[in-house]
């Protein structure tokens, strides 16, 4: 398929390219990503919907994952909905993991408690046992665990060595003080963050660009890349760049016709008020 075709390009054009990675290249890691996908996620509150500014987020999480370590691998799962889907297991396939992100649907409220296990569950299973096991959860709608709850998985996480980074957005100051039970309970050495990205000037993706969860080694994220995203800097590898922006194109044109939509660019979608 055209989809595959093109992550596999992406996939061999990083590594002919040899985007030259950061100081914390030496992580060999498997990354869970967990992608608020609740009613929640459709307020227009970030200049467009939650769901899209999250969309952009995850996009740049994979892409400084995969840039860090070729060999690291990334996976996304959904928490709202019916039940929590896994979209795609961790793969080092850059192009198969931003091909998932416009077929989730938006609707439900979202069990960030569920999806971190499941997302836990995954990564037991990861193909390689060297790579070291984290979840990175955004959280844009009410958790819905209690402390407690939540207290007990942190210490399951920290029992099995996996790491969890945290992004905080739309109902930040709601979340906080269940999301710092969560934290204390699974931090080991400083290897779990929380990240809260409160409604304001900036962009979700840009404020995680700059956060220790992108960049570990202190790094200023995008490296003069702008508004480029993906964690890397497109003037070092223009062939991949230029990949990445053709597939989220083709990505953003199918989704819009599966909606029924013409796609804008840049253009804000509307704003919806959250569920009662």
């Amino acid at each position: 398929s055209q989809s595959s075709g093109l992550g596999q390009h992406l996939f061999e054009t990083s590594r002919a390219t040899g985007a030259r990675p950061s100081a914390a290249a030496m992580v060999l890691e498997a990354v869970m990503v967990c992608v608020d996908n609740s009613d929640y996620t459709r307020n227009g509150d970030y200049g467009t919907t939650r769901f899209e500014s999250q969309t952009d987020a995850v996009n740049i999480v994979c892409g400084a994952k995969t840039r860090q370590n070729p060999e690291n691998s990334v996976g996304i799962l959904a928490t709202a909905g019916d039940r929590i889907e896994v979209m795609i297991t961790p793969t080092t396939d850059l192009g198969r993991m931003i091909s998932e992100l416009p077929k989730i649907f938006v609707g439900g409220t979202s069990d960030l408690l569920r999806g971190i296990q499941t997302a836990q569950l995954a990564l037991k299973h990861r193909q390689n046992k060297n790579q070291r096991q984290r979840v990175v959860a955004f959280v844009g709608s009410p958790i819905t665990a209690t402390e407690k709850e939540l207290e007990t998985l942190g210490k399951n996480l920290k029992k099995n060595n996996v790491s969890l980074d945290l992004i905080s957005f739309g109902e930040v100051e709601e979340n906080t003080a269940k999301l710092e039970k969560l934290l204390q309970a699974v931090n080991s050495n400083d290897s779990s963050h929380i990240l809260e990205v409160p409604v304001g000037p900036k962009l979700l993706s840009d404020v995680l660009l700059s956060s220790v969860i992108i960049n570990p080694d202190g790094e200023a994220g995008g490296g003069g890349g702008g508004d480029f995203g993906f964690g890397m800097d497109p003037n070092e590898d223009p062939e991949l760049a230029l990949a990445l922006r053709i597939s989220m194109e083709e990505e953003r044109a199918r989704q819009a016709a599966v909606d029924g939509t013409a796609p804008a660019e840049g253009a804000a979608a509307p704003a919806a008020a959250a569920p009662a």
